[in-house]
């Protein structure tokens, strides 16, 4: 059973960095993918950015310039380097994985930035 389990989370003031983890585990194969989206209480989850094996990397508009994506295979971790950040930028961001068609999720890190 592949899981996913971010960290890094945090406060942070708008103009500051945080960069978020996500360690994988319960898989000896790769995963065809792996990003983070992120959610807003009452909206839905959207993406934030995205690795697939032998496909480009994908950004969010919102985050372009910003935000860094990053796979560390030896380590089994992705990583996001948010950077500038943004009160538009406070969510819950969840880590997200593709096995063989099969999504996962981790539970989710909460960013908040204050303006």
């Amino acid at each position: 059973q592949v899981q996913l389990v971010e960290s890094g989370g945090g406060l942070v003031q708008a103009g500051g960095s945080l960069r978020l983890s996500c360690a994988v585990s319960g898989s000896t194969f790769r995963l065809n993918a792996i990003g983070w989206y992120r959610q807003v209480s009452g909206k839905q989850r959207e993406l934030v950015a995205r690795i697939s094996d032998g496909g480009p990397t994908t950004y969010a508009d919102s985050v372009k310039g910003r935000f860094t994506i990053s796979r560390d295979n030896a380590k089994n971790t992705v990583y996001l380097q948010m950077n500038s950040l943004k009160p538009e930028d406070t969510a819950v961001y969840y880590c997200w994985g593709v096995l063989r068609a099969m999504a996962y999720w981790g539970k989710g890190t909460l960013v908040t930035v204050s303006s």
